[in-house]
């Protein structure tokens, strides 16, 4: 989590203010609660950090992107139509989620009703959580 902080303060995403009177700051609530659980049940935790995670999301809208200077295009006014998305698009998150989502769904996980990034599958003895927090997955359950 350091790493992952440090990284986020050296690309600016964010700076410190004073929460304003009528805002709401977004918590943690889900992953203490999950964390909360593991520890209680004893079960084992795995964190993963999905490389490239961005890169593998679908898009379902047609985005165009210039190529960088120097890089050989074939013909002036040629542009690159995206087929999956990129760090650069703001779609990127969004798709991976979308993608993640859809797979786990697929393989039986249900999706929580109070937080939409956590899926749970559960087959006899066997219960499994997947927790989504951008690129990171954490895992537990009864049986790894």
């Amino acid at each position: 989590m350091t790493k992952e902080i440090a990284a986020l303060e050296a690309n600016g995403t964010w700076v410190m203010a004073t929460l304003p009177p009528n805002k709401k700051a977004l918590g943690y609530v889900t992953v203490t609660t999950f964390l909360a659980v593991v520890v209680s049940r004893n079960w084992e935790l795995h964190q993963m950090d999905v490389h490239d995670a961005f890169l593998h999301g679908d898009l379902d809208e047609d985005v165009y992107m210039k190529m960088p200077p120097g890089f050989y295009v074939g013909r002036n006014g040629m542009v690159c139509k995206m087929r999956k998305s990129s760090y650069d698009l703001r779609q990127a998150p969004r798709c991976w989620f979308a993608k993640l989502a859809a797979s786990l769904l697929s393989y039986g996980f249900c999706r929580s009703y109070s937080d939409y990034s956590l899926f749970t599958i559960r087959r006899g003895k066997l219960e499994l959580h997947v927790l989504i927090y951008v690129d990171d997955l954490i895992v537990a359950g009864t049986d790894l």
